[in-house]
């Protein structure tokens, strides 16, 4: 990895530019995630990087990653958040900054409406993204209103469309999520120590054909029809042990009871294991012989699959939304018709006699996301106002 250039200097001569991005907090998520993976590439890159936030345990990594954090509670659902906008304009009129990236509603309300009332001559350009499919009306709408608008996927560009027939499609720049190949290598395979530790943990996975589906615990996210795809691979012969990875909001903790009911109710006591949330899911896919994506509604991208695809582990998933562009992009045959789960156990009945080879080329890469993003604040900075 190469040094970042020194400070004030930038990669291929271009100028010095100043990003702030705004978001609720920094504990965790993709969010999150990608804000952090961008404010780096900026530093790295010679460039200025502010994020605004509430803070979280991710604000100390930010910092020593060489951003600026200022700690301000700008996603609190309280009329007091309103204090935050002439705060934020004063903040914005005295640096100058040029680039404002709004990444989440509420932050972005707070955003729109100290930018909306700066010198149009001076004040920021404008960048949204629309992480996903939010539920239409006047309150998702300011994620439309930048500039330029980022979409995670076709299926969030598609969105956009639909719902703001206003919006103009050439401020639409589509930029899937980016997977770090680094830290999710082709190929790659737990240490000795976790494998011990995880066989010691879970002694009823060897010798089984073992298929995960990482998703937290809501409805949406295909568990039952999860339960299904067990079954029929159990009563089709094949030895197989299933793993739901994923926690249940405290909201939701009723239907993590109904599946683990459901799933007694089956006599699939000794098939499916519940492991709830999970900080080593990395190596849990990567040991899979393969992985399921089972959401009923469309995925905004779906970063779980495609990490699990950029390590070279199978996937079956509903041929809809960002997991349908990832499974054509890289291993078409692992796309199924949406809600077929007779189909999902098919598949991976084939799979299990045949295991397939999951091609190591993949678009979806954390330099070419954030080389895009990059591209965008440029873009955006040099164009004329």
């Amino acid at each position: 990895m190469s040094a970042a250039p020194a400070a004030g200097a930038c990669d291929h001569g271009a100028r010095r530019l100043s990003v702030v991005q705004l978001l609720p907090a920094l504990d965790s998520g993709g969010v999150e995630r990608g804000t952090l993976e961008v404010a780096r590439h900026l530093v790295r890159h010679g460039h200025a990087s502010l994020v605004i936030s509430a803070g979280g345990r991710m604000a100390a990594q930010l910092r020593e990653e060489g951003s600026e954090h200022l700690q301000w509670d700008i996603g609190r659902k309280h009329p007091a958040v309103l204090m935050w906008i002439p705060k934020l304009r004063a903040l914005l009129a005295e640096r100058r900054p040029d680039i404002l990236h709004m990444r989440s509603r509420l932050p972005a309300w707070i955003g729109w409406h100290a930018w909306r009332r700066l010198d149009p001559r001076t004040r920021p350009r404008l960048v949204t993204t629309v992480h996903g499919t939010y539920t239409p009306g006047r309150y998702s709408s300011v994620m439309t209103r930048g500039e330029r608008v980022i979409a995670v996927s076709h299926t969030v560009r598609d969105h956009v469309l639909t719902h703001y027939p206003d919006v103009d499609p050439a401020r639409i720049r589509v930029i899937w999520r980016g997977v770090d190949g680094q830290a999710y290598p082709y190929g790659y395979r737990p240490p000795p120590d976790w494998l011990e530790r995880w066989r010691a943990e879970q002694p009823r996975l060897a010798d089984h054909y073992v298929v995960t589906l990482p998703a937290r615990l809501t409805r949406w996210k295909g568990q039952e029809h999860f339960i299904e795809v067990i079954a029929a691979l159990r009563a089709g012969g094949v030895p197989v042990h299933g793993l739901m990875v994923g926690g249940a909001h405290r909201r939701r903790r009723s239907f993590a009871r109904e599946l683990a009911r459901r799933i007694r109710d089956r006599g699939l006591g000794d098939a499916i294991t519940l492991l709830g949330h999970r900080a080593d899911l990395r190596e849990i896919l990567a040991l899979s012989d393969a992985v399921v994506s089972l959401s009923t509604d469309p995925e905004a991208f779906g970063r779980t699959t495609v990490e699990a695809l950029a390590m070279g582990r199978p996937v079956a998933g509903y041929d809809h939304g960002g997991v349908g562009e990832q499974l054509h992009a890289v291993f078409p045959e692992g796309a199924v018709a949406p809600g077929d789960h007779a189909a999902v156990a098919e598949r991976l009945a084939l799979w299990y006699r045949q295991p397939p080879r999951v091609p190591d080329h993949n678009p979806f890469t954390l330099d070419r996301m954030l080389d895009a993003t990059l591209d965008v604040y440029r873009e955006l900075a040099d164009a004329p106002r």
